[in-house]
């Protein structure tokens, strides 16, 4: 039997986890998953389930998370009337394809090879959070036609083998492309839903060995932490969409993106076997 002041001590830290990335999402439009999913990892690895399939779990179970908190985002930023619909059209049909397309090449690869992806993927976000500005732009609209076809899906692909919603990649790519960031962070929230809820009915049906997974384990999808992080986050992600309407975060957001590239430059000493 697992040592129950352990497994509190995992309750109690993924609580706090949960609150945090709450509040990121919707301040930052980070997006939980960045957070999550390195959080997971060391959660679970502590408790002694560091499987070949590991990172599957931890991102399966994290977009798990970003299908309750992207909807909740959505519906408080529209009230706000802060979502760009058509550009959310638009891009849904992309992201969708490249969801699945993300899933099916997660399962055929082991759990260092994501960990590696995870670690180079968050260094570039934490990058450009850090470092970047908010006066950089590449054009003046978003994609349409044949660049939004390839981006899209490229959006939902790269963040399933992240285990991300659409913030940590949808936010920058509408700022480059002069979306204020206010409607960009609302939107990519939309992004969330769409590339989250067709890679979790995926990962609910991997295969994973009854010892190399927690207990309350549904395909890839640990219950657990789905449940005590999502009771966090539908408290404190609507908390962040208010701050992110009454404050300028862009100090915050530095700050963040030099802990994330510590986050991943951590992962991929881990990948490596450091």
């Amino acid at each position: 039997m697992m040592d129950m002041t352990l497994l509190l001590s995992m309750g109690a830290m993924l609580m706090v986890i949960g609150a945090f990335a709450g509040v990121l999402a919707g301040l930052l439009g980070v997006g939980g998953g960045i957070i999550l999913v390195p959080a997971f990892f060391y959660a679970f690895q502590t408790l002694g389930y560091d499987g070949p399939q590991l990172m599957q779990m931890c991102l399966a179970t994290s977009l798990a998370t970003i299908i309750v908190t992207s909807v909740r985002s959505v519906l408080s930023h529209n009230k706000k009337g802060a979502v760009d619909w058509v550009i959310l059209r638009g891009w849904a049909p992309g992201i969708v394809i490249g969801a699945v397309l993300g899933v099916i090449a997660a399962a055929g690869l082991r759990s260092g090879t994501l960990q590696a992806i995870f670690g180079i993927l968050a260094l570039v976000i934490g990058l450009y959070m850090a470092l970047g500005r908010s006066e950089w732009r590449v054009a003046d609209a978003m994609p349409t036609g044949v660049r939004r076809a390839g981006l899209s899906p490229a959006v939902g692909f790269l963040s399933v083998l992240m285990g991300i919603g659409g913030g940590s990649f949808g936010v920058p790519m509408m700022a480059l492309h002069a979306v204020p960031i206010h409607r960009a962070v609302a939107t990519a929230a939309g992004f969330g839903v769409t590339i989250a809820v067709p890679s979790v009915a995926g990962f609910l049906l991997f295969d994973i060995a009854p010892e190399n997974r927690p207990p309350l384990t549904i395909g890839a999808v640990n219950l657990a932490a789905f449940a005590i992080v999502i009771a966090m986050t539908l408290v404190t992600a609507p908390i962040g969409v208010r701050l992110a309407h009454a404050m300028d975060p862009k100090p915050l957001k530095r700050a963040f993106g030099m802990f994330l590239i510590l986050v991943a430059l951590n992962m991929l000493r881990k990948a490596m076997g450091w």
